[in-house]
């Protein structure tokens, strides 16, 4: 039944204009909204699992099996087919499953290729910090550090090529990405440094831009966490087997060997022990994006979902998109902000707690699930958009985030 009793509110003790507010504000809180997404997942990672799937769909022959085995290692590289596939990844570049998500497969790129010459990071969000944190006080390289606020992105048209530049195509934690890749010179002498983890499969992404990619399943084929993706273009391959770091390498971030790339890798021959549960989990997933239309038919739902999201972000007057640009908006990772003067004389500890409460109301009404920003992000709100949500769902989210947004502040 929808609750649509206007609350009873308690005046007493306040003065006749203080009480009158009161009233006016409990009158103008919307009920409970009468529909709720039927699949209220919309967590920023590990994300929404593919409409339809479930575990028991799963292929479990390979189950129990060392990865090295026949079958094993034949759906590791069934797995790693359908990915290059999906991406129109060029017989140039190399694809690998790698240790530790998408953070094990950027800093397995940065360890074994930075040094040569300098480098520029580039950081608009958490992640893109995280990266210079490693460039600079661990491997002590010399670099540019060039950063924009939360919601912004820098002058990238001013980046020196002349570098090797670490970027993140799409910021999970502030919704911002890059528009194209036209700021990426043809003619670069370093390397093009890309993680890529909420952006692969909702962007096309132009491969001969980049020297180097890295993303996580657990991100827009809604598969699950621990392993990380890479792939390597020719021209990262040459800097492998060219230039030794001045660093030791621990085992799982060794590409080489002999001087040369280790192309097992590259074929199936997993670094470390993979999880075949995990890898039978994102081929139901991969075999799902396939089954849509493939990669164009991935983005096409994710900017449904984004557009959906922000037809309501546009038709409510107390909150706003983190990143004010479309153009650099995001269509997965979609992060909202209290729009000026909705939350007047609140600090950010005050916002803080009222998304964690919004965040808890939804969760109680299996309404919604972890849509609160990142922790270390403006306070606000952050509503995954990738290809595995439906738009519909998306649709029955606004009305029950206004909900939430008004019985918080209540």
């Amino acid at each position: 039944m929808t609750d649509t009793a206007t609350p009873a509110v308690d005046t007493a003790g306040l003065s006749n204009g203080a009480a009158a507010t009161l009233e006016a504000g409990a009158r103008a809180a919307p009920a409970k909204p009468a529909t709720k997404p039927q699949r209220p997942f919309f967590s920023s990672g590990p994300c929404a699992k593919p409409p339809g799937w479930h575990a028991d769909g799963l292929a479990t022959a390979s189950l129990g099996r060392s990865h090295r085995s026949k079958l094993g290692k034949s759906r590791i590289v069934h797995a790693m087919d359908m990915t290059r596939h999906l991406l129109h990844l060029p017989d140039t570049h190399r694809i690998a499953i790698v240790p530790a998500s998408d953070t094990g497969a950027v800093e397995m790129a940065m360890w074994s290729l930075l040094g040569a010459r300098k480098a520029t990071m580039l950081a608009w969000e958490s992640f893109g910090e995280g990266w210079v944190t490693d460039v600079v006080k661990q491997l002590r390289i010399d670099a540019e550090i060039v950063k924009a606020p939360y919601g912004a992105l820098p002058d990238l048209h001013a980046v020196d090529w002349s570098t090797d530049v670490v970027f993140t195509w799409n910021g999970t934690t502030s919704g911002v990405r890059v528009p194209d890749a036209d700021w990426i010179a043809d003619d670069r002498e370093g390397l093009s440094i890309c993680d890529a983890t909420s952006g692969v499969f909702a962007a096309e992404l132009p491969w001969d831009k980049i020297d180097v990619a890295t993303f996580s399943w657990q991100k827009v084929l809604g598969g699950e966490a621990a392993h990380g993706v890479l792939i390597l273009g020719p021209r990262a391959v040459e800097r492998l087997e060219s230039y030794t770091p001045a660093w030791p390498l621990p085992k799982i971030f060794r590409l080489t060997k002999g001087g040369k790339l280790n192309e097992a890798i590259f074929k199936g021959d997993t670094i470390n022990t993979v999880s075949l549960l995990c890898v039978e989990d994102v081929i139901w997933a991969l075999e799902w994006a396939l089954g849509l239309g493939g990669q164009s038919a991935l983005i096409a739902r994710a900017d449904a979902n984004a557009a959906a999201l922000d037809r309501w972000v546009q038709a409510t007057p107390w909150v706003e998109h983190l990143a004010a640009d479309p153009a650099t908006r995001s269509n997965t990772s979609v992060c909202l902000k209290f729009a000026d003067g909705a939350v007047a004389g609140l600090d950010d500890a005050a916002k803080a707690a009222l998304v964690k409460k919004m965040a808890a109301l939804l969760e109680a009404e299996d309404a919604a699930y972890d849509v609160a920003g990142y922790r270390d992000a403006p306070p606000g709100l952050r509503v995954w958009c990738g290809a595995t949500v439906e738009t519909a769902d998306v649709e029955a989210l606004g009305p029950w985030l206004d909900w939430a947004f008004h019985a918080a502040r209540g």
